[in-house]
């Protein structure tokens, strides 16, 4: 009877262990499908970016070339992987220009923010279930439209994060992310990268008008310092039609704390925007208020696509210490099997120096296409007529585009 027993008890285990080398087996064919079944991309572009400003600067020019290849794996019980590798280069020997973060011809030329550079654009493993994402490793985030967080995709070196990131969607109306950042992978090459301790929460409501969404951004720069730039703000943006008129419509307000060992600020953001598409033209028109403390310190957006807003000059990347209210009007629409985009800015100071009141304004035009779905082209130009000390400023840009 006992050596019935152990011979039941020796076949279970060898069932077992055949069970469990099958499994293993399985999986381990999984996983090399998964690795192999992926998918690879390229997305190269060559771009022409001239600078001519109205100082002691020498006019600037740069013809570069942007490599970015990247591969995502397949999924295994809900798990992938994504690396991506980035790479730009001056073209011809046209590269006169400065990038002072980076320690690039500093005080010679007017800047244009692409050093030469090869670098892990993103890294990451993802998991994914029903409307549940999340990331571990370097990534791209954005939040709404870029302006408190983007990846400043405009410039040769993206901007990305060192983070772990989640994600939840019902599907439908609620979607809620939040991520814990500790480095910051800034546009001017791994020298100028930040670490930090962010947490960053956005949560967004679907109605029947339009689309609500509340946030918290408490950045912290993670160098040994007292510091601490926390924001809260809630947005809201929505669109209706009006007989043939399509109507859009979206205002934001936020609060922000800027404190430091040194002194504490408390600023607020306002922006109001409405729409209208008529005759395949777009007109928009709207106001964006940074504002200021008493004068010493403007609100403050470090993580944002900068180069989407105030100008396509790229005079106010930093906000002036008197804030700055920035008026604009668009008007875009399809061309030529394109699309064109013109814009008038008017900015004045939030609040009023006796340096500083009025700062000058900038007219900007834009005309993208795409030939098929893989190439594009586009040409680009920005004029600022300067004040409050800004020097005049003509930038240019003309480049083809490649994704494969």
């Amino acid at each position: 009877m006992k050596t019935l027993n152990k011979s039941k008890l020796s076949l279970a285990l060898s069932v077992a262990l055949l069970g469990a080398s099958a499994s293993s087996v399985a999986q381990a064919d999984s996983i090399t499908d998964a690795l192999t079944s992926g998918k690879a991309s390229v997305d190269m572009r060559l771009r022409y970016e001239t600078s001519d400003q109205d100082n002691a600067l020498e006019d600037a020019s740069a013809l570069t070339l942007r490599t970015r290849i990247g591969y995502t794996t397949g999924s295994v019980d809900g798990f992938s992987a994504t690396i991506e590798m980035e790479d730009n280069r001056i073209v011809l020997g046209q590269g006169e220009y400065s990038v002072p973060p980076a320690g690039v011809n500093t005080g010679v030329y007017s800047v244009i923010a692409d050093p030469e550079f090869t670098e892990l654009d993103q890294g990451f493993i993802q998991f994914k279930s029903g409307g549940f994402v999340a990331k571990a490793g370097r990534q791209v985030i954005t939040f709404d439209g870029h302006r408190h967080v983007g990846h400043v995709g405009w410039r040769q070196d993206r901007q990305t994060f060192d983070a772990v990131s989640a994600q939840y969607s019902d599907g439908k109306d609620f979607t809620v992310k939040y991520a814990y950042v500790t480095q910051r992978n800034r546009i001017f090459g791994e020298a100028a990268d930040l670490d930090s301790k962010d947490h960053m929460l956005n949560a967004s409501y679907k109605t029947s008008v339009g689309t609500i969404v509340g946030y918290s951004y408490l950045l912290e720069v993670d160098n040994d310092t007292d510091n601490a730039l926390d924001t809260y703000g809630v947005s809201f943006k929505g669109g209706t039609t009006l007989s043939d008129v399509k109507v859009s419509y979206a205002a934001e307000y936020a609060t922000q704390s800027n404190e430091s060992a040194a002194a504490d600020f408390d600023t607020d953001y306002l922006m109001l925007e409405v729409g209208a598409t008529f005759s395949g033209v777009t007109a928009k028109l709207g106001q964006e208020t940074l504002g200021s403390d008493d004068g010493l310190k403007g609100f403050a957006t470090p993580l944002a696509t900068l180069h989407k807003f105030n100008g396509w000059a790229d005079l106010f990347l930093t906000t002036p210490n008197e804030g700055l209210v920035d008026t604009y009007i668009s008007l875009g629409g399809k061309a030529l099997k394109g699309s064109w985009t013109v814009v008038y800015h008017d900015f004045e100071a939030d609040v009023a120096s006796a340096t500083v009141d009025d700062l000058g304004s900038e007219v900007d035009f834009l005309f993208a296409t795409k030939f098929s779905k893989n190439y594009s082209a586009g040409l680009k130009y920005a004029a600022y007529s300067g004040d409050g000390g800004k020097p005049d400023t003509d930038k240019l840009w003309v480049w083809v585009g490649a994704k494969f």
